[in-house]
């Protein structure tokens, strides 16, 4: 008689992720229109670019050398132009990085979507029981990264303008005080856009949050992860000044990727380190993977190259601030007149995040999910996005997480179906106020 292994630490902490209740759900209503899937428009995916890329790239004398193995740390080619870019964004020349900053394609690390990335730095910064402060709410698949390795995700109290700097204050006075400060490794933050609320951190409180850790921690012992995938995703064109540009601890991490500015099939993201963190993360996605799609970094090298990406990311602006607006527009006209439900007007990325009054659970097994799925629409409940843990700047104890949030993706849907799925989620709602 066999007896079955008994599964790792590991394999229970990633157990329950909220991503694989959402698939499953789309999976068994094929016919929902989904305000849920945070996924690109697919009107916007660059097939004629790319087909152009790929026959330059196949053209050239070295393309079998494309199609072979590269190495963990990425194409040379890829590592240089994402400098670029980065240089460019942040407004001043490559030269002038690598003279201030030390900043070389060296420290570029290519990755399978920025999520690769999210996940190394938790698995090279994070032991089991060390804790990771967030905003609330936050991207919830980076609270599925965080538990997997056995990481405690705690939440910073987080206004309209961002994470407070007196939340983060009240949670390391929180830690201080019952002797756990050194646990305290990584704060993750989105700011521009945030997944799911929309939210722009505050200019003023990019540089507040950085010199409270300064004074804090002027070791540099914890790290901030500045997860940047929407940076490039604002309506009005204008990049966000980044907190790893304000850094002068060399603290941050930054994080990037291709998925929602150009396409997420290529799955190419991209992480910029401290040096003494490059070869752990370098290490541990060679055991990982040998490496991302070779073929694939130098494709999207190709385009970088070109003048062709700007001009596609000024296109995939246009058309998500469209299809906001149309989201936007059918939520006024189908929920705008119920008392306690409002929602944000995101300046830029890809979610409205709404609002429903105490009290109306929006969770899987609510009535509200039963009656959206009958009429035929799904969303992703707000409560996946709050860390279980809080610290209340007040009392300094931890608060249930809210559970009468939606996050709202109007990624997918063209504009007529977004102005449908949003009279199909107004009758949902009506029928349980």
């Amino acid at each position: 008689m066999s007896t079955k292994s008994p599964l790792s630490d590991r394999s229970g902490w990633a157990s329950g992720g909220a991503i694989s209740e959402l698939m499953a759900q789309a999976i068994a209503n094929p016919d929902c229109l989904s305000l849920a899937a945070g996924f690109v428009d697919p009107a916007t995916l660059p097939v004629d670019l790319v087909k152009q890329a790929a026959a330059e790239v196949l053209a050239a004398p070295d393309a079998r050398d494309l199609l072979q193995y590269g190495t963990p740390a990425g194409a040379g080619r890829l590592r240089a132009a994402v400098l670029e870019l980065f240089a460019m964004l942040e407004g001043v020349p490559t030269e002038e990085l690598a003279e201030t900053r030390g900043l070389t394609a060296g420290r570029v690390l290519l990755t399978n979507g920025s999520q690769q990335f999210l996940s190394l730095v938790c698995q090279a910064l994070l032991n089991p029981g060390d804790v990771c402060l967030v905003a609330g709410p936050t991207y919830f698949v980076m609270l599925g990264t965080i538990a997997g390795v056995g990481g405690r995700a705690v939440r910073v109290e987080t206004d309209d303008d961002g994470m407070t700097p007196a939340g983060l204050e009240a949670a390391l006075d929180h830690f201080q005080t019952v002797g756990e400060l050194p646990r305290v490794k990584l704060l993750y933050l989105v700011p521009d856009f945030e997944n799911p609320s929309g939210v722009v951190l505050a200019d003023r409180r990019r540089s507040e949050l950085l010199d409270i850790l300064d004074r804090r921690d002027p070791d540099g012992r914890i790290r901030v992860l500045e997860d940047a995938a929407y940076r490039e995703l604002g309506f009005d064109g204008t990049i966000g000044a980044s907190l790893w540009g304000r850094d002068r601890s060399d603290r941050v991490i930054y994080s990037g990727t291709f998925s929602k500015s150009f396409s997420p099939g290529l799955r190419i993201g991209f992480g910029l380190a401290p040096v003494e963190l490059m070869q752990p993360l370098i290490d541990r996605k060679g055991n990982e993977d040998f490496g991302s799609a070779h073929f694939n970094q130098h494709l999207l090298a190709r385009v970088l190259e070109s003048d062709r990406y700007e001009a596609h990311v000024a296109d995939v602006r246009r058309s998500y601030r469209r299809k906001r607006d149309a989201l936007l527009a059918g939520l006024s006209e189908h929920l705008g007149d119920l008392p306690g439900v409002s929602w944000r007007e995101p300046a830029g990325g890809l979610y409205v995040w709404a609002n429903l009054p105490e009290g109306v659970s929006t969770g899987f097994d609510s009535p509200l999910a039963e009656a959206a799925q009958r009429d035929g629409v799904m969303y992703v409940p707000g409560e996946l996005c709050y860390a279980p843990e809080s610290v209340d700047p007040a009392s300094g104890e931890s608060r249930p997480r809210p559970t009468n949030h939606m996050r709202l993706s109007y990624g997918v849907l063209d504009v007529g179906l977004l102005r449908e799925a949003a009279a199909r989620l107004g009758r949902a709602v009506r029928s349980v106020l």
